[in-house]
């Protein structure tokens, strides 16, 4: 089959390797549509991942697809279903999965490959995150489950109150899916699609650097938007927009170091700053403790996503309730998949489907 494979910094090869054979407990899905990331963006760049991967291996993280294999013992599933696989599953038994915080599962099982024409998924994942797919949605939209499961689980952990100030820095996929969560009400306390009345939060403003994607972002739900390259002191203007205060909760979705301390730099005191874009692999920040200690900040790291988001993200996107579709810019074929990561770079396109 024809698959992506990294090497490193800027090193994408498509090549062809053996199909993939499940083993027990295993399948294999044809993929349907593989969408691209961010994260992708950033792992492409720098040339690896801290948790994800290691050059040389397969490449892409979000999918959806048919079953087209089955390993032995197997249950529950047939071959032609369409179904969408997380990337990732916790094992329910280390320290922290005892704990509930399964994004911190010891041993959290990543699985790639997803730019290629099939992809074979473990056991873990099967068993825990592989879910069946409505046959009125898209692969194209059912592969953003992974994404979205993020911002749901990092929504929920910045615990936005009814009426909160919030401000997202990043106009990239994840800072406007925030953009969208959190402006439809979703990720307040007790989170969840069921059992639980979302309030509208009416103030969450996006600044980001591209135009076109500013004025995506007002479509999913920001009540104004703005280009950075045209302010001098983005504190001061958060300020201004806030009664001279600072926001409720400030997003941080670029992973950016310089950007993590500008989203301190905007809060309020009482403020939680939710500093969510993973950064390159040893970078710091430097944070003022008077003001972190007498404004009371609570400063969030917030990293992957947990089944329970897996499960409402798909819900979510089956609801409809959100244009997310606005996302992906484009389609291409797989052998295009070169071009798109430059494009993605220049920040001409936002999502991209990739259909092998």
């Amino acid at each position: 089959m024809l698959a992506a494979l990294l090497y490193g910094k800027e090193d994408l090869r498509l090549e062809q390797v053996n199909d993939p054979t499940p083993a027990a407990g295993e399948v294999v899905i044809r993929v349907g549509a593989a969408t691209t990331c961010g994260t992708d963006l950033k792992v492409w760049r720098r040339g690896g991942h801290a948790k994800m991967l290691k050059p040389p291996a397969l490449f892409g993280h979000e999918a959806a697809g048919e079953i087209v294999a089955l390993g032995a013992d197997v249950t529950g599933w047939q071959i032609g279903d369409r179904v969408v696989a997380n990337n990732s599953a916790p094992c329910f038994n280390c320290f922290y999965c005892r704990k509930q915080e399964f994004s911190l599962c010891e041993n959290l099982l990543f699985n790639n490959g997803t730019f290629a024409e099939y992809l074979k998924v473990p056991a873990p994942i099967v068993e825990h995150n592989l879910l069946p797919i409505p046959e009125d949605i898209s692969f194209a939209l059912a592969a953003m489950t992974e994404p979205l499961a993020c911002v749901l689980h990092g929504a929920a952990r910045a615990q936005v109150k009814p009426g909160d100030r919030v401000v997202v820095l990043g106009d990239g996929a994840i800072g406007l899916m925030f953009v969208a969560a959190l402006a439809s009400g979703l990720g307040g306390w007790n989170p969840g699609l069921t059992g639980t009345k979302h309030t509208p939060f009416t103030e969450v403003f996006l600044l980001g650097g591209n135009d076109v994607r500013l004025a995506i972002g007002e479509k999913l739900g920001a009540v104004k938007t703005f280009n950075y390259k045209h302010i001098t002191d983005l504190p001061a203007l958060v300020k201004d927009l806030t009664d001279g205060y600072g926001a409720d909760v400030v997003i941080e979705a670029t992973g950016v170091p310089a950007v993590w301390e500008m989203a301190i730099a905007c809060a309020r005191p009482g403020a939680t700053v939710n500093l969510f874009g993973g950064c390159p692999r040893d970078t710091t920040i430097t944070v003022n403790t008077e003001q972190l200690h007498y404004s009371e900040l609570t400063l969030k790291g917030v990293f992957h996503n947990t089944p329970k988001f897996v499960r409402e993200a798909l819900a979510l996107l089956a609801s409809r309730k959100l244009p997310l579709d606005l996302l992906i810019s484009d389609e291409q074929p797989l052998n295009q998949l070169g071009q798109v990561f430059e494009a993605m770079r220049d920040r001409k396109v936002i999502k991209v489907a990739m259909a092998p």
